[in-house]
């Protein structure tokens, strides 16, 4: 596992426009340029709350790119929590 590597790309992208404006153009490409597993680049790729939170992403990182992302409280709440 690369956790490391998953918080640093989710760091990029809530930190410098130019990262989330890439992530968004072109999230594969984004995501390849980071040492990733395959289900780090699948959880990043997806968006998958609860996956980014179980393989580690600290909450003051997840948060903040679920946001970006337009997942509202109660389905960031509820991926926490493992309900989805």
């Amino acid at each position: 596992m690369s956790l490391y590597q998953l918080q640093k790309l989710i760091y990029h992208v809530n930190r410098d426009p130019s990262h989330r404006e890439r992530f968004r153009q072109d999230p594969a490409a984004f995501v390849a340029g980071y040492e990733l597993t395959e289900e780090e680049k699948s959880a990043a790729l997806n968006v998958d709350v609860r996956k980014l939170y179980i393989l580690g992403v600290h909450s003051l990182l997840l948060r903040p790119f679920t946001l970006s992302h337009k997942v509202s409280n109660e389905d960031y709440a509820k991926a926490l929590a493992g309900l989805e």
